[in-house]
């Protein structure tokens, strides 16, 4: 059943700024919807765009905006095979190739000029995708054509989403001790002074089950901060107790606390906080780079291991830089947590030693990707109107 497009035209973005209709289908888990919910706002609060979020799973968006979406700018609307949809904006960009409805094409094709058609894409550091940023192709149905936008890591991309205040407002709150202790105690957050701070959030995997073991044996008291998500499975197998979200359990050294699922500004700051952060999919993975700390990634599995190629592409950029021995063990490390194998105990181990060359290498890393100009901001720039 096609999407019938609505005339109301007191519903249609119109207004100083550039206007935008983002579409945002919520394949698994929350890295399409996070990703979608900060592009939104970061054209709507860095670059004055209007924008109309569109997303077919209001509930996923829920959860990474528990307190509401509500966003000046933004707009935000279900869509399916029932939902009226209005006038296209001067701006159309269909997030990960989600499809969109075929009335809406219909009535972007009738519009004169037709608005600029985007396909964003997902974040990769293959070389490849400095050669099909930018690239045309035809839509034979409609006889448009839209454009492919690669987010990527060098200057030949679209760049790294990323607000453009993020880094100033980071390390404003990392000097300000009261506001740390304010934000974390409603996060549910007691930080112990002097214990190794870190954070899991990722996927099932074996590995956990040893992490937990060499956090156990550290020399150091370490806190261990778990968001609700699906390692927290694992982590109970582990423990051989049912965990939710409030409990606390210690085993020898490590303390591992149990997080509600949280807002994603506020997942951001758990980022900050830690000194070590292991993380997941797209989203997550780049908070984790601008928190501009040690990070372990947790790559979204692909069939026939496309996956590992990715993986292997970022961490030849990541590790730019490192002594060549740390590097080696960090990929190795990388490859263990995402294989089927566990990482053995004396591998984690010898990660927590590698943590200072590790924390000022993320540091660095995150200065020089600062430098580049942002996503939204290129996304812009890539849509100026003619003069």
């Amino acid at each position: 059943m096609s999407h019938p497009v609505t005339q109301d035209s007191s519903r249609k973005l119109s207004l100083t700024g550039r206007s935008a209709d983002l579409f945002c289908r919520v394949i698994d888990n929350f890295g399409d919807i996070g990703v979608c919910w900060r592009l939104a706002r970061c054209l709507a609060r860095d670059h004055g765009w209007h924008v109309r979020l569109w997303v077919d799973a209001l509930d996923a968006l829920a959860r990474i905006k528990p307190q509401g979406a509500a966003e000046p700018g933004v707009e935000v609307r279900q869509w399916n095979d029932d939902t009226p949809l209005c006038l296209p904006a001067s701006c159309v960009i269909e997030a990960f190739a989600c499809d969109l409805p075929p009335a809406f094409v219909t009535a972007m094709a009738a519009q004169h000029p037709p608005p600029d058609w985007i396909n964003l894409e997902y974040l990769s550091a293959e070389a490849w995708v400095e050669g099909c940023h930018g690239l045309p192709s035809l839509d034979a149905a409609s006889g448009l054509t839209k454009r492919f936008f690669f987010p990527g890591f060098t200057a030949r991309t679209g760049g790294l989403l990323r607000e453009r205040d993020l880094s100033a407002q980071r390390d404003a709150w990392l000097a300000d001790a009261a506001a740390r202790k304010f934000d974390l105690a409603r996060l549910g957050m007691a930080v112990d002074a002097g214990a190794l701070q870190l954070s899991l959030f990722g996927y099932e995997s074996p590995s956990i089950a040893t992490l937990l073991e060499a956090l156990a044996a550290h020399t150091q008291p370490v806190q261990l901060w778990v968001p609700e998500s699906r390692s927290l499975t694992v982590a109970a197998e582990a423990l051989c107790r049912p965990l939710r979200a409030g409990d606390v359990v210690r085993r020898g050294a490590l303390s591992l606390h149990v997080l509600a699922f949280m807002d994603q500004d506020d997942y951001d700051r758990l980022l900050w906080q830690c000194d070590l952060n292991i993380v997941r999919g797209e989203d997550s993975f780049l908070r984790a780079q601008w928190a501009a700390q040690p990070m372990l990634w947790h790559i979204y599995p692909q069939d026939g291991g496309a996956h590992l190629t990715k993986l292997d592409a970022f961490l030849d950029r990541h590790a730019e830089g490192l002594p060549a021995e740390v590097a080696t063990r960090l990929r190795a490390l990388h490859h263990g947590w995402n294989s089927a194998n566990a990482v053995p105990v004396q591998d984690w181990q010898t990660l927590l030693g590698d943590l200072p060359h590790l924390a000022s290498h993320a540091r660095q890393r995150a200065l020089a990707l600062a430098s580049q100009d942002d996503l939204a901001t290129q996304l812009v720039m890539f849509n100026q109107p003619p003069i």
